[in-house]
């Protein structure tokens, strides 16, 4: 049974780019906003790894980080965040506030791959 992988970010361009390098060894489900994302978790499913940009509308990835960590029910679920903002002030906060890896964008899939699957295999 493949892994399942819950890709967030409001580029579906972006969703597409992960899907097409993971999905041959990786269930993928993508949601457009955390919103949507809390949704799909609080109705019985619970994905093996979550990757969530950043600037998202509705809800921003570091609160929907913030929500999972403090949920008993997803907080031990993996988090890898994507930023398009290369600061080291923001990836440490992020890092410390429960995030397991954080890669700016733009990214290589292969890399993301390696780091994924570090993280759930």
């Amino acid at each position: 049974m493949k892994k399942k992988i819950l890709i967030l970010d409001d580029k579906e361009s972006i969703a597409k780019i992960i899907s097409f390098y993971l999905s041959a060894e990786f269930d993928i489900v993508w949601h457009e906003n955390p919103i949507k994302g809390i949704a799909w978790l609080q109705s019985g499913n619970i994905p093996d790894l979550i990757i969530s940009d950043i600037k998202m509308p509705e809800m921003r990835g570091d609160e929907f980080l913030k929500y999972l960590k403090n949920n008993d029910m997803f907080k031990s679920i993996p988090v890898i965040m994507l930023s398009s903002e290369d600061s080291t002030s923001e990836r440490i906060r992020l890092l410390s506030e429960g995030a397991d890896d954080y890669i700016v964008k733009p990214f290589n899939p292969l890399e993301l791959k390696v780091r994924l699957k570090k993280i759930i295999q």
